[in-house]
């Protein structure tokens, strides 16, 4: 039998232990925040594969989640709600087709992204940095005037209403946590070293042999699966989707999700999602009225952003890479420490 790394044994239990406590003890409105955390952790987990671990500046991730949302969405309605949704236009045969579980809806909602990511990878990666950016920020705008411009498809600007919510907290939870595990496994792979070397210097990469296309292609569609995936499980979460909601703002609060926590992280990841999801709505008290003291400030509508923005600026100030920078949770002295090198054979 292979080793299997005791961190990462501890890693799963004290994840899972933490989702059956939330799930059985906090209320409706704490557990709709902890799944959209959840989802927010598949969605920066799989985007820092390709942005942090391989260091391609893509700007793409709201167009592979708008697929997995739709893709998803339309597997889980049925038929004749499908008719009574679509008022534009009369849904295509294909979409009428489409009706399956949850699982194999989300799988689909993967494959298709993945699928899109490998085509569309041969033309991207044919550039680099800010080139590389613009390409894929222009495939974004795609995905979205396509939605809107195909009705027969996606019921266009109307979007889809009435998506069935058949997930719960352990299903976003336990699918953030496999998601977290593999990219961890992916990173400390040989595709991971071949990621790492290409984010550091690709042409050095290419010299000592390393087919810099064929892996930043496998990071790309890895990613893309993910999003896809993450996409279909914010669809159920809201039940409700259209092409304004998955505009560049998604992309940008990933983006800064994955650098607050440190670009090639997981571990920031999580803690930069927790910050930035978990944090907005922490601080949502500031914008309703505040008595300080005996005197009435007023209501304030926007001043959780605010603040939360001089929060951001602060820790960035002190932590130029991020809260964790390229390290792992496991890379910390103190948890060395604690577990040393263990391995269970």
């Amino acid at each position: 039998m292979g080793k299997i790394n005791i961190k990462f044994i501890v890693f799963i239990a004290f994840a899972v232990l933490l989702l059956v406590l939330a799930q059985n003890s906090l209320d409706d409105y704490s557990i709709r925040i902890l799944n959209n955390i959840a989802i927010f952790i598949i969605l920066a987990a799989s985007y820092n594969l390709i942005n942090g671990v391989t260091g391609q500046f893509s700007l793409e991730p709201n167009g592979f989640v708008a697929i997995g949302a739709y893709v998803t969405a339309l597997a889980l309605l049925s038929e004749d709600m499908k008719w009574e949704l679509f008022q534009l236009e009369d849904p295509s045969p294909m979409i009428l087709a489409l009706n399956l579980g949850l699982v194999p809806a989300l799988l689909l909602a993967g494959i298709v992204s993945a699928l899109v990511a490998l085509t569309l990878a041969f033309p991207v990666f044919r550039v680099r940095g800010d080139y590389l950016a613009i390409v894929t920020l222009g495939f974004g705008f795609i995905i979205k005037v396509f939605a809107i411009n195909s009705p027969e498809f996606t019921n266009g600007a109307i979007g889809l209403n009435e998506i069935p919510s058949v997930s719960n907290l352990y299903w976003t939870g336990g699918i953030a946590i496999a998601t977290v595990v593999i990219m961890l496994n992916i990173v400390y792979s040989k595709y991971g070293r071949a990621m790492k070397a290409v984010r550091d210097d690709e042409d050095a990469a290419s010299a000592i042999g390393i087919n810099t296309m064929k892996i930043k292609t496998y990071a790309f569609t890895t990613s893309a699966f993910f999003e896809g995936i993450g996409g279909g499980l914010l669809a159920i979460l809201l039940t409700t989707i259209s092409p304004d909601l998955f505009q560049f703002f998604l992309t940008f609060q990933l983006l800064i999700i994955i650098v607050l926590g440190g670009l090639g992280s997981m571990t920031g990841a999580i803690l930069g999602t927790i910050l930035v999801i978990g944090g907005t709505e922490w601080l949502r008290f500031l914008d309703g009225h505040m008595n300080i003291f005996g005197y009435d400030l007023g209501a304030h509508p926007g001043l959780r952003m605010v603040v939360f923005s001089i929060i951001l600026i602060v820790v960035m100030l002190f932590a130029r890479e991020g809260i964790f920078g390229k390290k792992e949770l496991s890379d910390l002295n103190w948890f060395k420490k604690l577990f040393g090198k263990k391995d269970i054979k």
